[in-house]
């Protein structure tokens, strides 16, 4: 699982260089080898007996996912059974096992989101000692949902010499993709223009199941009794450019906001028709 670990020192120049090979940004290349550092922790605590479950959800999963198809996320969504207290007091046990090289501290800071459940801290990350990255760590509940076993698609970690978590615990896309679906077209879908996107990444990739989507959809619109499903949805106007500039710089096969939103309406249309004959 492991290669011989490498000083510091090289693994920055070796990371440069990696990066520059693969076509890939270096800081996003750091970011990943940070995240499944932070897997190989969870997947430590599992193991010893110190963390039950747990599940990634939110932009990283969709970069373990799909790399550099996925949009660039630099925080890490976990969700972990229990209370808030309970999950940030768990968490900081599993971190202190540490994983290979990788010691990994909690820091003081945190921020309380009420309406979703989650509280947001920051990890330092350290390699052989030495700083490495800060973190964002956005953690939620651990509600219900499939969870599955991936495992990561993102380039350029084993020229790095260093350990690669696999696989990792995602949610499900279909609990993933029933999530976006309510938090975009909900009443507090301010500034979640990318989950749009997201979700028509997820259908243009081959990999939305419209019959267990719709399932999952109809039990997160229940459980979180904000609004029905289906949604409607109307591209709010000012995420018209911003839904553009993310499908440009995905590269995505239609480029324009009206033609998002036809293709988004096409999407509910399956779902709610895969609900009626599921």
């Amino acid at each position: 699982m492991s290669a011989n670990p490498k000083p510091r020192e090289r693994l920055e120049k070796r990371l440069a260089r990696v990066a520059r090979a693969q076509g890939i940004d270096q800081e996003r290349l750091r970011r990943w080898v940070s995240f499944l550092a932070l897997c190989g922790v969870l997947e430590r605590a599992m193991y010893e007996g110190v963390l039950t479950s747990y599940y990634l959800k939110g932009g990283v999963a969709m970069e373990l996912r799909f790399a550099q198809r996925a949009g660039a996320t630099k925080d890490l969504d976990l969700g972990i059974e229990g209370s808030r207290a309970n999950r940030l007091q768990t968490l900081s046990s599993a971190l202190r096992l540490g994983f290979d090289q990788f010691t990994f501290r909690l820091k003081a800071r945190t921020r309380e989101m009420e309406l979703a459940d989650t509280v947001r801290v920051e990890v330092a990350v350290s390699y052989q000692t030495r700083s490495w990255q800060t973190v964002e760590i956005d953690l939620g509940p651990a509600k219900a949902g499939h969870v599955e076993l991936i495992a990561p698609h993102v380039e350029g970690l084993a020229e790095l010499g260093i350990p690669v978590t696999s696989p990792v615990r995602c949610l499900s896309l279909s609990d993933q993709v029933a999530q976006k679906l309510h938090a975009c077209t909900g009443p507090g879908a301010a500034g979640r223009a990318r989950d749009v996107l997201d979700i028509l990444l997820i259908d243009a990739l081959g990999e939305l199941n419209y019959v267990e989507t719709a399932d999952a959809a109809l039990r997160v619109f229940d459980e979180r009794g904000t609004h029905r499903f289906p949604p409607g949805f109307v591209m709010p106007a000012d995420w018209r450019a911003e839904v553009e500039a993310i499908a440009a710089d995905l590269e995505f096969h239609i480029r324009t906001a009206d033609a998002i939103e036809q293709r988004f309406g096409q999407i509910i249309d399956a779902l709610v028709k895969s609900a009626n004959t599921g």
